[in-house]
């Protein structure tokens, strides 16, 4: 546990409203957005870069750990405590102050601690946002520190993309505060030292400012819910709507049968398009959008989307079965309850794992295929951006299930469909949550040594102090 000195020099450091100790106020730090819970004594909430800088500087020189937590709503054990009470939370819920927008470069400056709704809220008046669409309402830092992509990743990318600068504090015995903060979009002046924070969980440093690209919001937008020839016929669906729809296209979002009929069980009030309310056995929901009003003369989005799909019928082999234009956010109702949908069938284990994108129907099919006989009682509830290769494989167990008495059941599901995933498939492990200590396993059987020896080289160099819930080394 963290001895009382140490929380008195840090409250001289932070001052009261920046450090939390009582057991009831650190549940939240404690206990993460799914299944992760660990043990803290300590929540430390600096609300400016040189605040971080000391705190940081503090807990280095005094050997205390620190897991940088920005909105906590990872689903990898990235940003909880471990069970041993010794590590303490640093927290960028306080960090709201600056916010700077600048309309001729299309950017934004910015704490790290906003969160997105937050973000988008005060740049909508300005007819812009940032293109991030998660279901989640994660902290930007956070984002950072994952690398998130999102519903609309076939557009506009992940976060890497879209941030143009970051301040950063390493975990030295200074606190030292790195300033990469570069508003250009074009920068060729040696190595792009901001890339090596992405991805990496916040172990190699925190994230406490950065400046972000925006894109206009979407003026108009179509979408359908499209019913693919078969599960062989979801790639040719996809390179034929890419080639009539081009940049319009701006999501490709797949849902599995098992996925969409919880989703209506669980939200009773979301329209069910379908013939006789018949759940097909997959089901894409696709969209286009224009940033620009509607202009006189010009052809409807809705009439675009449906000119394109009645292309697509008339292709030989045609690769679509059905589709169902309707209200975006009726459509988009749908896609958004899966998640809370299969979390209420049962035991939720979920995967986060990207493939090529040709690879992902085939993936889905062969697991589908081999579950009954290497687990029986699990069932597939898949979904996920197959625009870009990602793939939400979430497996439910009912609760009253003899695997969940199984000690070695959720372990060795979890080799099973990681080797599949992994090795057959050439896929990753982590499409867009990062490590995290529940990956932390694969990371270290699946990254070559060399690539191990270069991620510990580069923790030593910038942050020798014990950061982050993942180890590189």
């Amino acid at each position: 546990m963290i001895d009382k000195r140490h929380i008195d020099a840090l409250n001289d450091i932070l001052g009261d409203k920046g450090v939390v100790t009582r057991p009831e106020d650190l549940e939240a730090y404690e206990t993460g957005a799914r299944y992760d819970r660990g043990r803290t004594s300590l929540a430390l909430r600096p609300a400016t870069t040189e605040e971080v800088s000391a705190a940081v500087a503090y807990c280095v020189a005094n050997g205390i750990a620190l897991i940088p937590q920005s909105g906590n709503t990872g689903l990898v054990s990235g940003s909880t405590p471990d069970q041993s009470g010794d590590e303490a939370i640093l927290s960028l819920d306080r960090l709201t102050k600056c916010f700077e927008l600048d309309l001729d470069n299309r950017s934004v400056r910015l704490d790290a601690g906003f969160r997105l709704s937050d973000l988008n809220r005060r740049l909508e008046e300005h007819g812009l946002f940032f293109p991030i669409d998660l279901g989640a309402d994660p902290r930007i830092g956070g984002m950072i520190a994952t690398n998130t992509g999102g519903s609309r990743f076939l557009k506009y990318g992940d976060v890497r993309r879209n941030t143009l600068g970051l301040k950063v504090v390493l975990a030295d015995e200074d606190g030292t505060v790195l300033d990469l903060q570069c508003d250009l979009r074009k920068n060729n002046t040696g190595v792009d030292w901001k890339q090596i924070f992405f991805g990496t969980s916040g172990a190699f440093g925190i994230v406490t400012e950065c400046v972000l690209n925006l894109e206009h919001l979407p003026q108009q937008t179509a979408t359908a819910l499209l019913v693919p020839a078969s599960g062989a016929a979801v790639m040719p669906l996809l390179r034929a709507m890419e080639e009539r729809l081009g940049a319009y296209l701006s999501a490709f979002e797949g849902m599995s049968s098992n996925a969409v009929k919880a989703a209506f069980a669980h939200v009773p009030s979301l329209k069910n398009p379908f013939q006789a309310g018949q759940v097909p056995d997959y089901v894409i929901l696709a969209e286009i959008s224009r940033t620009w009003a509607p202009r006189e003369g010009e052809q409807s989005l809705d009439a675009v989307l449906e000119s394109a799909l009645a292309e697509i019928w008339e292709m030989e082999s045609a690769p679509l079965a059905d589709a169902f234009v309707g209200p975006p956010h009726e459509i988009w109702a749908l896609r958004h309850a899966l998640s809370e949908g299969v979390k209420h069938l049962g035991k939720l284990i979920a995967f986060d794992v990207s493939f090529r994108r040709g690879d992902i129907m085939a993936f889905c099919d062969h697991m589908k295929a081999e579950m009954p006989s290497k687990f029986p009682d699990v069932t597939v509830c898949d979904f996920g951006h197959i625009g870009d290769g990602g793939v939400h494989f979430n497996l439910v167990v009912p609760k009253d299930s003899d695997l969940l008495r199984d000690e070695t059941f959720e372990p060795r599901l979890r080799e099973w469909v990681f080797a599949v995933a992994v090795e057959e498939y050439h896929g990753s492990f982590s499409a867009e949550h990062a490590i995290g200590r529940r990956n932390q396993a694969y990371y270290d059987f699946y990254t070559p040594d060399k690539l191990k020896d270069m991620a510990a080289g580069l923790k030593t160099l910038t942050s020798p102090g014990k950061l982050g819930s993942v180890r590189f080394g």
